[in-house]
């Protein structure tokens, strides 16, 4: 049975048993601050457990792209090297909201696996929750008795609330969970131990593959647990270890999930896969997984960054590069070549990378290249880690007086020694960090390949050398959010802002958080106006009147599927009605940059062509931007084209129309979708005019196009590989630009006193700047080399050394660095110290002869840091024999000199 037989047969066990079959929601998570991606097959359906959303059906299966590579969920470093752990997976699952519980769920369960699958049933275990007594949580007999029913009992298991309660996270839905394992060893192997004992005990032939969730609880921030508002069945059985199971092979690997991935891969390096626990075959598994996290995340618009889940592709796509680089020998772009086999693979099931080759191969080309460049200069500041280990090894085997009988026995004295050191290497903190700033290594990259060397890394060092850093943004972390309060059991949550911008509410619940010292509250009301910020719209702001007293809102988002408004502080009387309106100017302005975004990307395609797709947005009352795929620059032509394009659309004063309608027959209309966006059945259409623009949207939007007055883009620039950003402005806002520009132009002209042809007036004043700057050039080299003759007049000789010290005049620090090289054609054995005043501020040089450094033990750049950094407020540094500084004080270069000098007196 092929895998793609095995994922139809799932899916149409469970649609005969009356479940909705829905597609993978995307594996990037969009409105959920507690995860980064799609790590379960539930958390496209958290709202439905929490209440907060209506499900469109009872009965729900799928199979669920997931990622899971951070935070509780981290199996990267175990992918490759076992059997079993992937990056991305596929989950098949079959929920339950408030329809059948525990005695579907199991038998259907056995059902499928049983009878549809025919797995041997003297395989299969299962485990039920044994109850915790400090939950106060009792054994789920249930569960236990549906089991009975259908396998012997000696096979039914107990386990604790590790392995059989199941959350999501530290907050949120919970519950007891039965598992399916199965033994997977040969029948010789069975004989010997029981596969009982082997169960959840790690053994790479004894796993589970399915779990059945009973969600029961909602997890508190303070530890408690809360009864849901209905019992729900949450299911999950991971799709490459059952197809590894049906196909009897012994590794995930094996399967026709990833061996033509593996053949590919061969085929490209030269290599051949061996199966075995080599680095080689490692490599080749790590590649197999790691490419379908990258390319499937990227398709679904996630790009490669510094920071946030951006990071997460960027290391596991160096992660891989790493693997093919040292152990398949293959020192170019590898990767985006697996692109097509893979697109091809999934494209019925998961099309959105087939749709998106292209990009999604550019990106990754352009990765892997940038990553290649600085690869080797990491790996060889490990190879002068060893050296130095080695060195140390001979010093300490030499300051041992031992005797030998042959040059044999004594090199291997010399290796055990280096053998006993090597155990205690730490690869220091700074060290990682600087492989992490300076050539790209993730942190896990770097505990990779000092483990492979048997080291261990100073993480606790690396994390300071983070922090004192301060480059990338820790917002992770930052936000603590108390829990709910509610006011309203069961209180909706509906949004009215479409069609009005004042409505009378209650409030649902609130809470209080707490984010950089500062405290705020998040309302969440049974009615609103307010559009919280999505699809690249930025939130509402606006009033909430509780009789009189008014409370502003700052923002409006979206947790999951509620609606939250954010506030500084809360009313006297939280539970009386309120008035909740919209800031009325804001939100107009911010529809008119909406609707001109639409028009600027249907401008877009017709200009540069129909490859452009949208990767990101932002709307707001100020200004729109704009990122889309794009493998150029835009021509300043093609700006003017766009720019005419849509300014003609907006004089032409089209009604824009938005309509509901199935997504199906949106797609037939010829509206465009987004990768990367969740729809549902009934979709939202903004459609100006049929033939130029149609879009799924839920943003807000003006009546017709004729609002948006004038349309002006700002600037065009690459925000990523193959991806091009533009920022535009509309209405008050273009109109505030062109004004700007004229005052400028208008200014310009002045100071160069009307001309009549104003460019070719700048162009001549470019030119004569030019000519002046040469000339003066010219003139401050010559005084220089009169610098010079007149400072070779002042060497004195100490000790045997020229020294040189002086206070001279220049008009910038590198004239400053120009002397020095020009005095080092003049002089032997020698010191030199050139201090400078330039606009106030202390600028030094020093300059050192090669032998002069060597015989006295000095490094300009030391001198700079121990003698001259305190003196002129500053610092500086630069090589051995040259160095420079800068400072605020200038009052103590004397005092500079004098120090200096007095190092060889």
């Amino acid at each position: 049975m092929t895998s793609a037989d095995i994922r139809k047969k799932f899916l149409e066990f469970f649609a005969s048993r009356g479940h909705l079959i829905v597609p993978s929601a995307p594996i990037v998570i969009k409105n959920d601050p507690t995860l980064l991606f799609t790590n379960a097959g539930m958390n496209q359906f958290k709202d439905y457990f929490l209440g907060n959303k209506k499900p469109e059906s009872a009965r729900i299966a799928d199979t669920q792209k997931c990622l899971r590579v951070s935070g509780k969920h981290n199996d990267l470093e175990e992918v490759g090297v076992d059997t079993y752990h992937h990056t991305m997976f596929e989950m098949l699952g079959n929920w339950s909201f408030g329809d059948y519980f525990k005695k579907e769920a199991i038998a259907w369960s056995w059902e499928l696996l049983t009878e549809v699958y025919k797995l041997d049933k003297d395989r299969l275990y299962v485990t039920i929750f044994e109850g915790d007594t400090k939950e106060g949580l009792p054994k789920d007999e249930e569960a236990y008795n549906e089991w009975k029913k259908v396998i012997a009992e000696d096979r039914i298991l107990l386990g604790n609330k590790k392995d059989n309660f199941w959350e999501m996270g530290d907050t949120g839905p919970c519950g007891p969970c039965t598992e399916i394992h199965v033994d997977c060893r040969t029948e010789e192997e069975r004989k010997t131990v029981a596969g009982k004992t082997l169960v959840n005990n790690d053994h790479p032939q004894v796993i589970e593959i399915w779990n059945n969730v009973f969600m029961q609880f909602n997890r508190l921030k303070d530890g408690s647990l809360q009864p849901l508002p209905a019992q729900h069945v949450d299911t999950g059985m991971g799709f490459e270890r059952l197809v590894r199971v049906i196909q009897g092979k012994q590794s995930n690997y094996d399967t026709d999930v990833f061996t033509g991935t593996i053949a590919a891969t061969e085929k490209i390096t030269g290599k051949k896969y061996d199966y075995s626990d080599s680095k080689e075959a490692i490599a080749f598994r790590v590649l197999a997984d790691h490419i379908r996290a990258i390319a499937f995340t990227i398709a679904d618009g996630q790009l490669p960054a510094n920071n946030g889940a951006g990071y997460v592709i960027r290391r596991i796509l160096r992660r891989a590069v790493r693997y093919y680089y040292s152990y398949l020998h293959y020192k170019q772009p590898l990767l985006q070549q697996l692109l097509p086999l893979l697109a091809k693979q999934f494209e019925d099931v998961f099309p959105e990378l087939n749709k998106q080759l292209e990009f999604v191969s550019k990106v990754v080309k352009e990765e892997e290249d940038a990553f290649l460049k600085t690869l080797d200069k990491g790996l060889k500041r490990f190879e002068d880690l060893q050296e130095e280990l080695l060195q140390k090894s001979f010093e300490d085997f030499a300051n041992t007086p031992q005797q030998f009988s042959n040059s044999e026995e004594a090199l291997n004295a010399i290796e055990k020694t280096a053998n006993k050191t090597n155990q205690k290497i730490i690869v220091p903190g700074n060290l990682a960090f600087e492989l992490l700033d300076t050539f790209g290594f993730p942190i896990d990259l770097t505990k990779l390949i000092a483990g492979e060397l048997g080291w261990g890394v100073d993480e606790a060092g690396f994390e300071k050398a983070m922090q004192q850093q301060k480059t990338r943004s820790r917002a992770a972390g930052t936000v603590d959010t108390e829990d709910w309060i509610v006011l309203i059991e069961n209180g909706f949550n509906e949004f009215v802002g479409y069609d009005s911008l004042e409505i009378k509410s209650k409030v649902v619940k609130y809470r209080k958080v707490k984010a950089k010292g500062k405290e705020a509250y998040q309302l969440v009301l049974e009615v609103t106006p307010f559009y919280a910020e999505s699809g690249g719209q930025i939130g509402d702001t606006g009033i909430l009147d509780f009789d009189g007293e008014l409370i502003p809102v700052t923002d409006t988002k979206k947790e999951n599927n509620l609606i939250i408004h954010f506030t500084e502080t809360l009313p006297a009387n939280i539970q009386s009605h309120v008035m909740a309106k919209v800031d009325l100017h804001k939100r107009q302005s911010t529809a008119v940059h909406h609707s001109a975004t639409h028009l600027l990307h249907a401008a877009l395609r017709k200009v540069l062509g129909t490859h452009v797709a949208q990767k990101g947005s932002l709307v707001s009352d100020e200004y729109l931007r704009f990122d889309f795929s794009h493998f150029a620059k835009v021509s300043a032509e093609e700006i003017t084209q766009i720019e005419a394009i849509v300014n003609e659309k907006i004089r032409t004063n089209i009604p824009v129309y938005i309509k509901e309608m199935s997504k199906d027959e949106a797609v037939a209309l010829g509206a465009m979708a987004l990768f990367g966006e969740k729809y549902g059945d009934i979709v939202r259409v903004v459609i100006i005019d049929p033939k130029y623009s149609i879009e799924l949207c839920g943003g807000t939007h003006v009546g017709s196009t004729g609002e948006l007055g004038f349309f002006k883009i700002k600037h065009e620039a690459a925000v990523a590989a193959g991806v091009r950003r533009m920022e535009a402005v509309c209405g008050i806002a273009a109109e505030t630009l062109i004004n700007e520009q004229f005052e400028q132009v208008n200014t310009i002209r002045e100071n160069l006193k009307n001309p009549k042809e104003l460019s070719k007036a700048v162009d001549s004043l470019l030119s004569d700047n030019s000519e002046l700057r040469k000339r003066i050039e010219s003139l401050e080299a010559k005084q220089l080399i009169v610098t010079k003759n007149e400072l070779l007049q002042k060497v004195e000789t100490i000790n045997g050394i020229s020294f040189l010290g002086a206070i001279v005049e220049v008009s910038n620090a590198d004239s400053l660095k120009k002397l020095c090289f020009e005095l080092k054609n003049e002089l032997s054995d020698y010191i030199v110290v050139l201090a400078a005043s330039i606009d106030g501020k202390a600028q030094v040089a020093i300059l050192l002869d090669e032998k002069i450094s060597e015989t006295k033990n000095l490094e300009a750049p030391k001198i700079i840091k121990e003698q001259v950094a305190g003196l002129i407020k500053g610092g500086g540094g630069g090589q051995k024999t040259l160095a420079t500084a800068g400072g605020q004080d200038a009052s103590n270069l004397q005092q500079v000199i004098e120090k200096v000098k007095a190092l060889i007196q």
